[in-house]
């Protein structure tokens, strides 16, 4: 549609109306990041040994000090085992204190968690230690295959049904799981829940990015999909401070998650339509109906020749998900961009989800970590406007990659330097993860868009299934994780090179685009242009 970019100028491409839509566009990043990374706070460890109170009933008197003593074998290097207990004897105390106990087993009656006053996890409640400690790396994954499935989904309902009905059922999903997983009696429950939270916490920051950029001036769409990620990063640091403050994970996933019901109602009442899908779908009324309010918001008046002319020129093209794959232009640059979010994906959720291995407090980790997000995603505003899309996709990757593989260089003892060559890569991470973001909404069409945004968001969270998976190869090496979450990341920025730019060009709304009239901001693309790329 050639003529929307005049009625959007006409209406305002970046007035008042679009700054209070994507300041609301912005609040449930917030809970995004509540949700993703908030599993490492739930599932946070604590030292714990084998519970030995059997040996209380001979000697009630016993010292915490002592019971350890007398009832748990010591590791080589002198601490205490974890997994591991002397066999229970049915002897006298002072027998036990002068032989000692030769035989050791498992836990048997359960176990105990050296935890500060009122705090809890998913690890000490379900006792997700020993023999069960892999089920945390399992429940991560198992909320990115949530993950996964929400982004193949909400992307297709966005495209059928509209971009405000998408955002509305996922901030619905993301409550009602939300809250119930604050309840669940066991892992497998929680894991069920949590899945269903992954469909839609995070999956509805790709929404409302498309929402905006779809919205705005094309000069305008880097600033919007950053500034909507960049409240990512802020319910990062803000979920460390909450965290610190409410130890116990059960109230912590309560006063995280209920918030969304005051975010659901406003959206219930002022989120508006996409203007551009609903052209696409050729709804002229509706269509006309919001741009009218948009222009009304931002005190501009739109001349009834242009709204005609965008009436006689509405048409309806019904396009689904297997378009991005049968047409060749699309296909390609689908497979080129899925990689590139496997591998962007890879790296942020290999680095985020250790945050615990680096060796330092928890808390200052993820702060550090959420904080380093910002100027990391604000710089990559700044560069892809100045080098383009591409040059920006593929320099992110290689930065984060090689940060991974520095890490290798480090010795174990020296856990400040790590942490400081893994913010390093976390600054790259969501800066790349920022680019991928907005260079693929303008790769896609706005009739298959969030389709497109969705099917390379969904090899996104195939990477986020095995990050956590990936770390569990430490028992054969522990480099391995970490050189494969810098291999990938290197090898991806190099196809990057494949794609075409899209710097300032104006976003295209059929498959089939129009020949250039206006210069790089008409529609994106001529059928000559995109024959030379399938040639590629």
């Amino acid at each position: 549609m050639s003529n929307f970019g005049q009625i959007l100028k006409e209406v305002g491409e970046f007035g008042l109306f679009q700054k209070c839509l994507l300041a609301a566009l912005c609040i449930p990043s917030i809970f995004g990041g509540f949700d993703v990374i908030g599993q490492v706070i739930t599932g946070m460890s604590f030292p714990h040994h084998c519970n030995t109170d059997w040996i209380l009933k001979p000697g009630p008197n016993l010292t915490d000090e002592r019971q350890r003593n007398l009832t748990l074998p010591v590791n080589k290097d002198g601490t205490f085992e974890s997994c591991k207990m002397f066999t229970p004897v049915d002897l006298d105390l002072e027998t036990i204190e002068a032989y000692g106990i030769n035989s050791t087993t498992g836990c048997i009656d359960g176990w105990d968690y050296e935890t500060p006053n009122g705090a809890s996890s998913i690890v000490t409640e379900f006792d997700l230690v020993c023999d069960k400690s892999s089920l945390i790396e399992v429940s991560q994954s198992i909320y990115m295959a949530g993950y996964m499935v929400g982004a193949l989904v909400h992307g297709a309902l966005a495209d059928r049904f509209g971009r405000r009905f998408a955002i509305l059922l996922a901030l619905s999903v993301t409550l009602s799981f939300g809250v119930g997983a604050a309840f669940s009696p066991n892992i497998y429950v929680y894991m069920v829940l949590k899945f269903f939270c992954g469909t839609s916490a995070s999956v509805v920051i790709m929404i409302t990015s498309v929402m905006g950029v779809e919205w705005t001036h094309p000069s305008k769409a880097a600033l919007c999909t950053t500034l909507i990620i960049i409240f990512f990063a802020i319910g990062l640091m803000l979920l460390s401070g909450v965290a610190y403050l409410i130890p116990n994970w059960r109230i912590l996933l309560l006063v995280l998650t209920s918030p969304l019901v005051l975010v659901l109602g406003l959206f219930y009442w002022f989120l508006p339509e996409s203007a551009r899908w609903l052209m696409t779908q050729g709804r002229k009324e509706e269509a006309l109906k919001e741009l009218h309010k948009a222009a009304r918001v931002n005190g501009r008046m739109v001349p009834e020749d242009l709204l005609e002319k965008l009436e006689m020129e509405c048409t309806s093209e019904k396009r689904n998900m297997f378009d991005v794959v049968r047409i060749p232009y699309l296909r390609k640059r689908t497979f080129i961009m899925g990689f590139n979010w496997f591998s962007t994906s890879l790296l942020y959720y290999g680095l985020s989800l250790n945050a615990e291995g680096f060796g330092l407090n928890l808390y200052l980790t993820q702060f550090i970590f959420g904080f380093i997000e910002i100027p990391g995603m604000l710089s990559c505003l700044f560069v892809m406007q100045h080098f383009g899309r591409k040059i920006c996709q593929a320099g992110f990757l290689f930065f984060g990659g090689a940060a991974c593989l520095v890490i290798l260089a480090i010795p174990n003892d020296l856990p400040v330097v790590v942490t400081a060559i893994a913010v390093l890569g976390k600054f790259a991470a969501p800066a790349s993860f920022t680019t991928a973001y907005i260079y693929t909404a303008e790769l896609y069409p706005t009739i298959l868009r969030q389709n497109g945004v969705g099917l390379n968001s969904m090899c996104a969270r195939m990477a986020g299934i095995l990050a956590p998976l990936i770390r569990l190869l430490e028992v054969y090496h522990h480099a391995i994780p970490m050189l494969l979450y810098g291999i990938i990341p290197v090898a991806a920025g190099c196809f990057c090179f494949l794609l075409p730019e899209t710097l300032n060009v104006e976003l295209q709304d059929h498959t089939e685009p129009k020949k250039a009239v206006n210069g790089p901001t008409s529609d994106r693309f001529s059928p000559e242009e995109i024959t030379e790329e399938d040639k590629l």
